[in-house]
């Protein structure tokens, strides 16, 4: 009978661990399955077991190709399986082509004689997906906001950060989620960011690794209204929970798609986005409404400079801006009551009422 050993931390069962376990039981007749402990797993991966070891070991178990499964508990980087490999003496050990540790293994074979044999990676039956990312979406959100930027937007891109600059802006409702987005795509309001939380990725690092701002992804996962510092990666200085803003806020897209990337490098009046970041910045201090709109009037006299097409005017608006980088997608507009925001949407088809929005605890 020649007996195969694998080992790895199986923290989570996947169709991609049953298709290496049939893969290496084919090499022999025996299959031994060792999987890492508790201690183990906390010890090399500085993470909790996702489910009880005791539950690791009948799942591994029931599989109709493992005939024996262990549990490793030694505390050796790499060797985790090794007093069960020496104990059993088999004839392989079957590892995958990306193990780290192969110089270890090697040498462990060679006191039993063991072959040791790297697995090619064969086309998969499925999509491949990893243990680290099945726990990413189990933990990412169902739902998410996107935001409205109100003032010193370009200023959260590391390479037009500058220092005592301020981004302000808000998190909004009605929420969105991979299976419903009442908004339209690339349209200035933060989506790649929120898109990138609700898959349950990093959304900071990757806006960044677009080469544009954090401000998106770090106001959907905050919520509520809030002034950011400018600078590489952000940093909160101020959150309010955007009550000041109830009733206020309407959307209209311009009808033309949004597109942050494309523009980043065009020439704009950074003294003014500076200028209107620290004035919105302390309009939600102060809890003024005049003042934000102040810092959202001269973002919008910036955008215009910029040669971004005129929005239409708003009866009784106190504001208005293209959101995101601007030359499309939607705009944001600031309203002085509830019925003369209710009175513009009504008025315009492309026109939509949105609200802040502040996530609860437990929520």
């Amino acid at each position: 009978m020649k007996k195969v050993f694998v080992s790895g931390c199986y923290d989570i069962l996947h169709a991609g661990h049953i298709q290496f376990f049939a893969e290496a039981k084919a090499l022999g007749d025996h299959l031994t399955v060792s999987f890492a402990s508790d201690e183990v797993l906390w010890e090399h991966k500085k993470r909790r077991s996702s489910i009880p070891q005791d539950h690791k070991n009948v799942l591994l178990q029931s599989l109709s190709m493992v005939d024996n499964v262990v549990m490793g508990t030694n505390m050796e980087l790499g060797l985790d399986f090794q007093d069960h490999f020496l104990e059993l003496k088999p004839d392989i050990l079957v590892v995958t082509e990306d193990d780290q540790f192969e110089k270890e293994k090697r040498a462990l074979c060679a006191r039993v004689g063991a072959e040791y044999c790297i697995l090619p990676k064969t086309p998969p039956r499925f999509e491949p997906v990893s243990t680290s990312h099945i726990v990413k979406w189990i933990r990412a959100p169902k739902e998410a906001p996107l935001r409205v930027d109100f003032a010193g937007g370009w200023l959260d891109v590391p390479r037009f950060a500058r220092p005592g600059g301020f981004i302000v802006n808000c998190a909004i409702s009605p929420l969105v989620s991979l299976m419903r987005w009442d908004y339209e795509q690339r349209s200035g309001l933060g989506g790649s960011g929120a898109w990138a939380v609700l898959n349950g990725e990093d959304g900071v690092d990757s806006e960044l690794d677009l080469g544009v701002g954090w401000q998106d992804p770090a106001v959907i996962h905050e919520t509520g209204l809030c002034v950011w510092e400018s600078g590489p990666r952000p940093v909160l200085r101020l959150k309010r929970n955007g009550e000041m803003l109830r009733g206020l806020m309407a959307l209209l897209y311009t009808g033309a798609e949004h597109d942050t990337p494309g523009i980043a490098a065009r020439t704009r009046k950074f003294d003014w986005i500076y200028e209107a970041g620290r004035i919105a910045a302390k309009a939600v201090l102060e809890e003024s409404l005049d003042g934000l709109a102040e810092g959202v009037r001269l973002s919008y006299k910036m955008q215009i400079d910029e040669g971004m097409n005129p929005l239409i005017e708003a009866d009784k608006s106190l504001a208005r801006k293209y959101c995101g980088g601007g030359w499309g997608g939607y705009a944001v507009y600031l309203f002085a009551s509830p019925e003369d925001r209710d009175r513009f949407v009504a008025s315009d088809a492309r026109a939509r009422p949105i609200e802040p929005y502040l996530k609860t605890v437990g929520a």
